[in-house]
């Protein structure tokens, strides 16, 4: 190749040929909008309050915060030595493809439909992404499971399951533990464990070496531009873990603020976020119930509701005109028809049930469509 070629060639073909491929992941913030009501990112609607008290920004911080983990370790019921502090949870999903996969050999296992980073991740660092997918009821399918494992030495299990919102059958999870022993480690997302902490496995660390549990401050913690998550482990793993996260990854601001998330009173608040938050979950399930255009309201166990619609696009396209964002699920294996709504202010809720409640349901939509067809061409 002459030196004119070699200056006419474009970087992105300097790219590994996967990341030239690699479609990134859709984030709220990536597919914007320009609404009030942002419904679409599972994030709490009010902004906490905090005053930074750190002031050593000339130095570097430390790489594990020892007030975020010792109070974390704390609250979770764990010991300071199984906890990990990182960049969001979403760090903890990469940092153990980066630890236990070998890119071009080793495979991650999820259980579509499921959070969409997992398979981003794998991808990423050219890791065969594996699928088996949750049955009709969005539990694991075992069986399905256990002869996919060949190759694989990660498997995602998000519970509750986003974006479906219901819990994983932990015995569904003991059993899939214990037929990974020795072959993979398991690693369950517990993002939302705040909202049903009766179902957290962080109990479990005891009897699994190969157990992960990935949290953050994102959601009950009302912190998601914090970027503050955790990894929970025996010191095994998070040893294995420290090996490849980076040497700083908690700026001194950000493991201030978290510290104090995470005290006496922070804690004390996040449980009266959760509590406010279930109570309107309620008043907005029953709410959508009422509305002809909607279907089907699925359990949540979570900060969001998802429901299946009649003609969802037109109601997604008729709410992002009235400044009200949700997220279409549509994209998402056995999701037709669904849309995935954060549970928000009252005041926000009821924007939304304003807004659905003139639209049509299945029922006046073939009625409509059938009496447009006897009409003369």
């Amino acid at each position: 190749m002459s030196e004119t070629s070699k200056q006419n060639v474009s970087v992105v073909a300097l790219a590994r040929e996967n990341v030239q491929q690699l479609t990134p992941y859709q984030s709220a913030r990536r597919l914007g909008g320009n609404g009030d009501v942002w419904l679409n990112a599972n994030e709490y609607a009010l902004a906490p309050h905090f005053e930074l008290t750190a002031q050593t920004f000339n130095r570097y911080p430390e790489c594990q915060p020892k007030d975020v983990v010792r109070r974390y370790a704390a609250y979770a019921g764990v010991q300071p030595e199984q906890v990990l502090v990182c960049r969001g949870a979403d760090e903890s999903i990469e940092l153990l493809i980066r630890a236990f996969c070998e890119p071009g050999k080793d495979a991650i296992l999820y259980c579509p439909p499921t959070y969409g980073m997992y398979s981003v991740s794998a991808e990423t660092f050219g890791v065969e992404g594996r699928t088996v997918m949750a049955k009709e009821d969005w539990q694991l399918d075992l069986p399905a499971i256990e002869q996919a494992l060949d190759g694989v030495k990660l498997v995602y299990v998000c519970s509750p399951n986003n974006p479906t919102g219901n819990l994983i059958n932990p015995e569904d999870i003991r059993s899939l533990l214990e037929t990974t022993r020795g072959k993979a480690v398991v690693a369950v997302d517990e993002a939302y464990i705040e909202f049903c902490p009766q179902a957290t496995v962080a109990g479990w660390l005891k009897d699994y070496p190969h157990l992960a549990i990935l949290r953050t401050l994102s959601k009950a913690f009302a912190l998601a531009g914090l970027r503050c998550g955790f990894t929970l482990a025996n010191s095994e793993l998070i040893d294995v873990l420290m090996k490849v996260i980076a040497p700083y990854p908690l700026s001194t601001p950000v493991a201030d603020i978290a510290a104090q998330a995470l005290s006496e009173q922070g804690l004390a608040l996040m449980r009266k976020r959760v509590a406010e938050v279930s109570e309107t979950r309620e008043w907005l399930r029953q709410q959508l119930e009422q509305c002809d255009c909607v279907e089907q309201v699925f359990t949540s166990e979570s900060n969001y509701l998802l429901a299946r619609f009649t003609a969802s696009s037109s109601v997604f396209k008729t709410l992002w005109d009235q400044g009200i964002i949700l997220r279409d699920q549509n994209k998402q294996p056995g999701l037709s028809g669904c849309l995935r709504i954060t549970i928000g202010t009252r005041q926000e809720c009821q924007r939304v049930i304003d807004a659905l409640r003139p639209l049509p349901g299945a029922t006046s939509t073939v009625r409509e469509t059938s009496s447009a067809s006897k009409e003369p061409m």
